[in-house]
């Protein structure tokens, strides 16, 4: 990784951060934190010579003292740092130990996909007809097959609609129907992690997933009229909005409860998003997300929505129906998505949790068989890793995301993992994908004034009880190391400090 100085992170941040924010986090980072170091140490003196001496981790003394701080205790934390290349390392603390990684996990999916189907790789979507069109008119059946694309958003799926035109079709006279038997039947009704399935980090995976499952609301006040506009994305044919809310004067305060925003399902099929309530113009323009209807519904409902707005017309009674491709089927148009490195990169820097699950599939699908199941993928992984001289005993894989309870890894595994990554032709993609501490992603917000900002790509893992760091770190001197950490513990939640802490020694001071 090209070392960025943290005065240069004005002119290569794409955050949308404030001018006031960019000046301060340009200005003299280390003055900063040399200052706030001078501030803290009369107050942490003495509490850090008796967690020094009480210290069997060998942790260096202001993270040991985080952890204190923190109320976490040094049995529910696991460390291993290591300089690249090397075999022995230089920070080990229950290394062997199989935690929880929370979404430090995608790091092995990604980096298994880009080894075994390699970055170039692209999921196919594809519409098949029982006939060809006639006079622009399909007579029969319009089949639409899916294998597993992570980013079929509208601006993807447009370009299919458009081929299939192209293809000579103007009028459905057929139905749409859905080919989602790429994944093993089941998997899509995964109930959520925490029980809320309007969440979108929820979202089950799916052989045809749209969109991410999710709409997304845009409200914004009218203030000629005292009306509020709602835009949704993206188009749903059966979607209905009802729109009553109007403004209000005051604080913006509980927008999301005071909008009143419902959705439901008619008996006639179409989909009703309500809004009974009041907005205060206070507000301005305010977006939210909700998980909503099944996956073929929302597939069906999106493909036809923009048949429709393409100019396509219908001669058939809309309903949803799916079903297997016919093998006598004509193909009439081949959909890629992008390439796996760009799927890699948003997974990552982003850590999104639907995508992972769609790739670890994706992962057993193409190299064991089809359809994609969760016990496929589970042991292609684990031959894939044997291969690698990676076998891992306390490896438990559930969905390859990191969002559950089960999944479990080492962070020595961890770091023998990366430290492969790191050698490998494709370590470089994986690397480029991960977030930059004081940069963007996940980790965009965090040591923005040390002076490891820039100089380091590292994964964040988040759950109730746990927090997970796992990446690099380049130390001033240009060496690079591993480094992973995990903490499965009720207090996890304040362990950031002592990760951060771990960061900036591994930049400034770890033992070379």
């Amino acid at each position: 990784m090209a070392r960025i100085r943290p005065t240069r992170l004005l002119n290569l941040s794409r955050s949308a951060l404030a001018c006031a924010a960019l000046l301060t986090i340009a200005a003299s980072p280390l003055a900063h934190a040399k200052k706030a170091k001078a501030h803290a140490a009369p107050h942490a003196t003495a509490v850090q010579a008796r967690q020094a001496a009480h210290n069997p981790a060998g942790l260096p003394a202001n993270v040991a003292l985080a952890f204190a701080r923190a109320h976490i205790p040094l049995d529910a934390v696991s460390v291993f740092v290591i300089r690249t290349g090397t075999a022995t390392p230089i920070l080990q603390w229950n290394a062997d130990a199989g935690m929880n990684p929370a979404s430090t996990m995608k790091l092995l999916t990604t980096f298994a996909g880009l080894d075994m189907l390699g970055p170039d790789f692209r999921w196919k979507t594809t519409a098949y007809a029982d006939s060809q069109p006639v006079n622009g008119t399909l007579n029969g059946n319009l089949y639409l097959r899916g294998q597993g694309d992570p980013k079929l958003i509208p601006e993807e799926l447009v370009k299919l609609v458009t081929d299939v035109r192209r293809a000579g079709v103007d009028e459905l006279a057929g139905n749409i129907v859905l080919d989602r038997t790429y994944f093993e039947g089941g998997l899509s009704e995964a109930p959520p992690l925490d029980g809320d399935s309007a969440r979108a980090y929820n979202v089950a995976p799916d052989a045809l997933l749209y969109s991410f499952k999710t709409l997304t609301f845009t409200l914004s006040p009218d203030a000629g009229n005292g009306a509020v506009n709602i835009d949704v994305s993206p188009p749903l044919a059966q979607l209905q909005i009802d729109n009553q809310l109007r403004t209000t004067r005051g604080g913006c305060g509980d927008w999301k409860t005071t909008s009143g925003a419902n959705i439901s399902t008619q008996t006639d099929g179409h989909v009703l998003a309500s809004f009974d309530g009041r907005y205060a113009a206070a507000c301005g323009e305010r977006v939210f997300n909700i998980a909503a209807l099944t996956h073929a519904d929302f597939i069906w409902g999106g493909f036809l929505a923009l048949w429709q707005q393409a100019g396509g017309t219908t001669r058939f009674t809309p309903g949803l129906r799916e079903g297997k491709v016919p093998r006598q089927a004509i193909l009439l148009a081949t959909h890629y998505g992008p390439p796996l490195s760009e799927v890699v990169h948003d997974i990552d820097k982003y850590s999104n949790n639907v995508m992972a699950r769609q790739l670890f599939l994706t992962i057993g699908a193409e190299i064991g068989r089809k359809p994609a199941s969760v016990r496929q993928s589970t042991e292609v992984i684990n031959r894939w890793l044997a291969k690698q001289n990676l076998t891992m005993p306390e490896l438990v894989l559930e969905n390859g995301s990191g969002l559950s309870r089960i999944e479990r890894i080492s962070a020595r595994n961890m770091g023998r993992l990366l430290q492969q990554a790191d050698a490998n032709p494709n370590g470089g993609v994986l690397r480029d994908a991960l977030p930059v501490v004081g940069v963007d992603g996940t980790m965009r917000n965090r040591l923005t004034r040390a002076g490891v900002a820039g100089n380091a790509e590292i994964k964040t893992g988040t759950l109730n009880d746990v927090r997970a760091i796992a990446g690099y770190v380049e130390g001033e001197d240009g060496q690079r190391f591993v480094v992973v950490s995990m903490i499965n513990h009720p207090n996890a939640s304040g362990g950031q400090a002592a990760h951060d802490a771990l960061l900036q020694w591994i930049y400034q001071g770890a033992p070379r």
